[in-house]
């Protein structure tokens, strides 16, 4: 819920430092939190002056460790968190932008992966961007980063959109913190996030629908279906092309997010990276009362076999994540509602 002026007094700061008291596990969760908060800061500065600052969301002129064409800002945005993250003692750091791990203090408690700037393709047209990461235990003699999602510690994400927002999760409940650019800090304006149960809304890029998977298209043609159709109510199709944006509209207003795995050449696992992007995204939101699947596991039982590893996210409000899970496991399911929906086809391929 938002919160009156006296709860915005507190600060991201104030609550980290709550949050780790004496335990080292717990310091140098903080430490991590609070680093990327402040690297935050100084990328919410460099997007906001833009070219006024050179950044323009042009092509570095190389790819990223995962194929991705690098832009200016993924470079600069990598920079700045790792100078951020210097006096952290992590064990071992994944960026997007690095082929490999990165080995740090042998004794450091935790591990931490993130991608310095998601939606970075958003740049040149100014929207929404933000940046994802996620801190895990490092164990003693264990690869780093092959555990379950559901070993993280914390996780969270920043939103560079008309206000920079950080949301976050130390694995009790889900807070959401603005920055006050005067004081240069994050307050906090929402805690203990609920995702709203009933939302109209499901967010899916539909010009891959002659791609999909049938349990996807039965899913979108119920929706589409509208009050006649078997959910009994009109939805709303959002698609912004910023995982950082999904998630945050699904946290405040509910819904339900798909980047399904399809038929294209390179999409069969899907796309989203499953250590730095949908094990946090998944971990927030079910800290939120929501759930995150890839279709037919939830996401946090996964364990990546590699850092880059790609997989179908789909998450968002309960109900709908459910819906979906039920159609890829029981594919008859999708003639249960109502007889007149099934596979009827609201799109012709």
């Amino acid at each position: 819920m938002t919160q009156d002026l006296k709860t915005r007094d507190l600060t991201l700061f104030r609550h980290t430092n709550s949050f780790a008291g004496q335990d080292p596990v717990r310091l140098a969760v903080a430490a991590a939190v609070d680093a990327f908060a402040v690297a935050s800061i100084e990328i919410s500065e460099l997007i906001g002056r833009g070219a006024l600052a050179g950044i323009t969301g042009a092509a570095q002129g190389g790819e990223n460790a995962d194929g991705d064409v690098q832009k200016d800002l993924d470079v600069r945005a990598d920079q700045i968190i790792r100078a951020a993250l210097k006096a952290v003692p992590y064990a071992a750091l994944a960026s997007e932008e690095a082929e490999t791990h990165e080995v740090g203090d042998a004794s450091g408690p935790i591990s931490i992966a993130y991608d310095p700037l998601d939606g970075s393709s958003n740049i040149e047209t100014n929207m929404t961007v933000g940046t994802i990461f996620s801190i895990m235990p490092a164990d003693t003699g264990e690869t780093p980063f092959t555990g379950r999602g559901s070993a993280q510690i914390a996780a969270g994400f920043v939103v560079y959109g008309p206000q920079t927002s950080l949301v976050l999760t130390l694995g009790d409940g889900v807070d959401i913190f603005t920055l006050d650019r005067a004081e240069r800090t994050y307050r906090l304006i929402r805690s203990r996030v609920q995702i709203p149960a009933e939302s109209a809304e499901y967010a899916i890029n539909a010009s891959n629908h002659r791609h999909w998977e049938q349990p996807v298209r039965d899913f979108v043609e119920e929706c589409l279906a509208g009050e006649e159709g078997p959910r009994n109510k009109n939805f709303n199709m959002r698609w912004i092309a910023s995982l950082v944006a999904e998630a945050y509209r699904i946290l405040i207003r509910g819904g339900v997010f798909l980047y399904p795995s399809d038929a294209r050449k390179g999409y069969g696992d899907g796309r989203l990276r499953l250590l730095y992007e949908a094990h946090p995204m998944a971990f927030i939101v079910e800290q939120a009362g929501g759930g995150a699947i890839t279709g037919r596991e939830r996401i946090l039982d996964l364990a990546p076999t590699s850092i880059h590893q790609r997989v179908p996210l789909i998450m968002g409000s309960i109900d709908k994540v459910q819906r979906i899970e039920l159609l890829h496991l029981d594919p008859a399911a999708a003639t249960k509602v109502d007889p007149l929906f099934a596979r009827r086809g609201l799109f012709r391929v």
